[in-house]
């Protein structure tokens, strides 16, 4: 099993049929945090957020509680990696906020994104002058699943996305460094919008179990119905049914 365990959702809504299991008083944030130990910040990929508003989030949450940051699609996306020294910088010290309940970094690039070792090495060299913290990379391209591209990543202790839909056969499983696991589940066939069926929740249970004592995060992404929730809690409960929820 892994030596910590982040079962959440991207972002921390609360649809109406799971809000009973998160009882009392508070923001969204806080009723979440009730019952999950993390949660993926998405929202900073659209727009820079103030480390004040970072901070506010990271007090709303009990001790042990873990947030992993999206890194701007302004980097990824925009800047293709390129040029990223200004605004990774900015990034670093706005999502600082959390201080210790920042987790794992979260680049994820588009589908476009061929592996360029020059590129990709010379951002990730950057990301280590900046920050040493956790960091993991999303490729969605079948070039990141060569010998290179994998080495490159655990040379800079990036560990690659296991990815469900993968967008190759291969990017379904963990790459990079295996000082950290990821899975993002974004919910299949319909992305984004499908529910996992118990069969496919008892698999990933049982990929959890097999894992060596890393940390390891499982993050669903199908939240346009609300499934992500009740999925998350579906593991959560198979994985350890006798866990209690978080301090209020």
């Amino acid at each position: 099993m892994p030596s910590r365990l982040f079962i959440g959702t991207a972002g921390w809504s609360i649809p109406r049929g799971f809000a009973a299991q998160c009882g009392g008083s508070g923001t969204h944030l806080e009723r979440y945090a009730r019952v999950f130990r993390g949660a993926e910040i998405n929202s900073s990929f659209y727009r820079p957020h103030a480390a004040t508003t970072y901070a506010r989030w990271a007090s709303c949450t009990p001790p042990g509680f873990q947030f992993a940051v999206k890194v701007p699609r302004h980097i990824t996306h925009e800047l293709a990696l390129r040029r990223a020294r200004a605004p990774l910088a900015s990034f670093l010290a706005e999502s600082a906020g959390l201080q210790a309940k920042r987790g794992p970094l979260l680049v994820q690039l588009p589908a476009s994104h061929v592996f360029d070792a020059r590129v990709v090495g010379r951002f990730f060299e950057l990301l280590r002058s900046l920050y040493d913290g956790p960091a993991v990379c999303e490729p969605r391209h079948a070039s990141w699943l060569t010998a290179s591209a994998d080495a490159l990543l655990v040379r800079h202790q990036v560990a690659r996305v296991a990815a469900d839909p993968a967008r190759a056969p291969g990017l379904e499983r963990p790459g990079g460094w295996s000082g950290l696991v990821y899975y993002r589940l974004h919910g299949s066939p319909h992305t984004y919008w499908s529910r996992y069926d118990a069969a496919f929740i008892a698999a990933v249970a049982t990929w959890l179990d097999s894992l060596p004592p890393v940390d390891a995060w499982c993050i669903f992404d199908n939240t346009a119905n609300g499934a992500a929730t009740e999925n998350a809690q579906e593991l959560r409960l198979r994985v350890d049914p006798e866990l209690a929820p978080a301090p209020e």
